[in-house]
């Protein structure tokens, strides 16, 4: 079994297609089947179900992608280690983010940390604090930064904290709460909200907050993106409630300060099993102190 077999599988499993799995691994369509093909006669299973409309993994399939994935990240690594030990730093770097992050400048540190190290492949991966975690863990992602409420930490992960905010109103220029320089959740209770979706660390804070007052609060939209969250709030379709220090990158809304806001926050996380020298590389460039989690 060889590698380049593991990464032709898992180029066809990711695009569902033999034609757009040879266009991404550069080779054309006939090598990559015939090499395909003769894995599955050595392994005795089929990988892939075969349609004239579709292209999908059967169960040995699947089961093959996430051993294929494991084997190539340990290969990975392993050249990254062996790299490292002449002094280059190679392999690959996984970013996890939330998308109201706001205590680190990402594509400036991205851009200190590319040109320091150029032969790093980077990937930046958005989600929701409590996927990045697990995705930490797991090895997919090395390192992440999160929001979490006062009330949480991150487990399971090396962590440190990059900063303190508080969550301020985000109404339409032209809503009846516009002019106000600061009110309160009751105030805020009345309105309708667009909000996270339910169980995310970025809900939590606000859910946490009207809890804790005794206050209940109607959110119309559930949605996944703060860009989104901001532009039904400047179409007057609800309110939100956002970061302080991510507010400004927002344009067409309205802040206003929120005096028992909720506050939360912000941390960079790394793999408590493992690190590579790339994610190394990238705290050092951040000032994070390795020896002190």
């Amino acid at each position: 079994m060889e590698l380049q077999q593991m990464r032709y599988v898992i180029a066809v499993a990711e695009t569902s297609s033999f034609t757009r799995a040879a266009e991404r691994c550069l080779v054309v369509q006939s090598a990559l089947s015939h090499q395909i093909a003769r894995l599955e006669r050595e392994l005795g299973a089929k990988l892939f179900e075969r349609t004239s409309r579709r292209v999908r993994l059967t169960p040995a399939g699947a089961a093959f992608l996430t051993a294929a994935r494991q084997c190539l990240d340990a290969a990975d690594r392993a050249a990254a280690e062996v790299a490292a030990a002449v002094g280059e730093v190679r392999g690959r770097l996984a970013v996890g983010l939330i998308p109201t992050v706001a205590a680190v400048d990402i594509p400036r540190a991205l851009g200190e940390f590319r040109q320091d190290y150029p032969s790093v492949r980077i990937s930046l991966r958005v989600g929701a604090s409590e996927e990045l975690v697990e995705q930490v863990k797991e090895g997919g992602i090395d390192v992440a930064f999160l929001g979490l409420p006062t009330t949480q930490r991150p487990e399971g992960v090396f962590s440190h904290e990059l900063a303190r905010d508080r969550l301020v109103a985000v109404v339409s220029p032209d809503h009846r709460l516009a002019n106000e320089r600061a009110i309160t959740l009751r105030t805020l209770s009345s309105e309708m909200f667009v909000d996270l979706p339910p169980k995310t660390a970025g809900r939590a804070q606000s859910d946490q907050a009207f809890a804790a007052a005794g206050l209940t609060r109607d959110v119309a939209f559930e949605v996944t993106s703060a860009y989104l969250i901001a532009g039904l709030v400047g179409q007057g379709l609800g309110v939100a409630m956002l970061p302080s220090a991510y507010v400004p990158q927002l344009t067409g809304v309205t802040t206003i300060e929120v005096v028992d806001a909720p506050a939360r926050v912000e941390y960079i996380i790394w793999s408590r099993v493992s690190r590579t020298p790339a994610a190394t590389a990238f705290l050092a460039i951040l000032d994070i102190p390795l020896g002190q989690q």
